[in-house]
């Protein structure tokens, strides 16, 4: 019956994030330095808040587009932390994580013969989405601008059939984050287009330097903006995500959603409205620790002798490779083989990543220490 799946479902492959820490998952003594999970543990007051949930019966569906107070908490923060202005009525979806938050976005303003532009490299969460909705990836090479995908960059791949931009930032892979004067001038370049911006800011809360800015806020009747509790508040498997949109857009979104899901877990939404509320400042201790981490995993690159762009938000290092005869997996999976340490291989964040390797340091401090110093005895070794 393979015949009869649907041809872009078989053109598009599992993650490659994914499929490197499935191949190596189970190599004894390995440091995994791969996923992109914080170690810390949910914050206990918000884990308390779901068992609540459960305890009083909170087990059924809830309005398509989320618990009206999970709403308002949501919009009340980013108001308050990025100066983002939503009504919680009609203007907020509750979804199951970002990556559907992402899907339903890609399935409402996508058709057959649009163009999506992307920065290389970058997640592999949005190409293949694209894909399935029929529409064509366009990716902009960043590598050669200090991972930042500028106004001038993004102009140079504008045609006809552009229908969305995708910002990702802070950035996965990459850490890099984009200015308040960056996202100005890619808002006067897009403004008064028919071109939607996704802006996925999943790791809005771990920056380091400066303060989040949004898109949104110069170029709100265009952009969707994506969040979640994930990474801010270590929720990953409570599967929360938040959508933001101008309402003439939202609310189609929003029936995409209801197919999709009906709604998120009632159980999940109010522990992410403890998160939002009581815990809107868990992610500080977690990122004055990251950052500590990053610290460190930037010295010791350098004094490796790596060349490597000093991330200023979420939890990754994304490095180039030595000058060896191998492709990105091959240096990767010797990796494994020779010093007992998993990273990514960058071709997993496209083919701009290739002679990249990406490092999660969302691990604890001995683990990244024992890590760096297997790849300093690696690295030595193929001199």
């Amino acid at each position: 019956m393979e015949h009869l799946i649907n041809p872009k479902v078989k053109n598009i492959e599992i993650s490659g994030i994914r499929k490197f820490f499935n191949m190596v998952a189970d190599t004894k003594n390995m440091i995994s330095l791969t996923i992109g999970q914080p170690d810390f543990p949910t914050p206990t007051h918000v884990k308390e808040a779901g068992k609540r949930a459960i305890d009083q019966n909170f087990t059924t569906y809830t309005h398509n587009a989320g618990d009206i107070r999970l709403r308002k908490a949501a919009t009340d923060f980013v108001n308050k932390k990025y100066n983002l202005t939503y009504n919680p009525e009609t203007e907020v979806i509750v979804t199951s994580g970002a990556s559907e938050a992402i899907d339903i976005s890609f399935r409402t303003i996508l058709e057959e013969g649009s163009e999506v532009i992307l920065p290389g490299p970058v997640y592999p969460g949005y190409e293949p989405i694209i894909k399935l909705c029929g529409a064509t990836p366009v990716f902009s090479d960043i590598t050669q601008n200090n991972f930042r995908f500028t106004a001038d960059l993004i102009k140079t791949k504008i045609s006809e059939r552009t229908r969305c931009i995708v910002l990702p930032y802070p950035s996965n892979p990459t850490g890099v984050s984009l200015t308040k004067g960056e996202l100005e001038e890619i808002a006067v370049l897009v403004r008064g287009r028919d071109i939607f911006i996704l802006a996925d800011e999943i790791y809005s809360e771990l920056i380091y330097e400066q303060p989040h800015q949004s898109i949104a806020s110069h170029l709100r009747k265009q952009t969707i903006v994506i969040n979640g509790l994930s990474k801010s508040h270590s929720m990953t498997g409570w599967r929360v995500g938040l959508l933001f949109a101008p309402e003439n857009l939202a609310k189609h979104i929003l029936k995409v959603h209801q197919y999709n899901v009906t709604c998120a877990s009632s159980i999940s939404q109010m522990a992410a409205l403890e998160a939002l509320t009581t815990g809107k400042n868990d992610a500080l201790p977690m990122r004055q620790e990251y950052a500590k981490r990053r610290d460190y995993v930037y010295n010791r690159l350098v004094q490796m002798g790596m060349d490597v762009v000093k991330p200023d938000g979420a939890f990754y290092f994304f490095i180039k490779m030595p000058s060896v005869s191998m492709n990105s997996f091959d240096f990767a999976l010797s990796l494994v083989e020779k010093a007992g340490v998993a990273v990514v291989p960058g071709s997993a964040f496209s083919t701009y990543g290739e002679g990249y390797f990406r490092i999660s340091f969302a691990y604890s401090m001995d683990t990244l220490k024992e890590g760096m110093d297997r790849i300093e005895q690696y690295l030595e070794g193929i001199k």
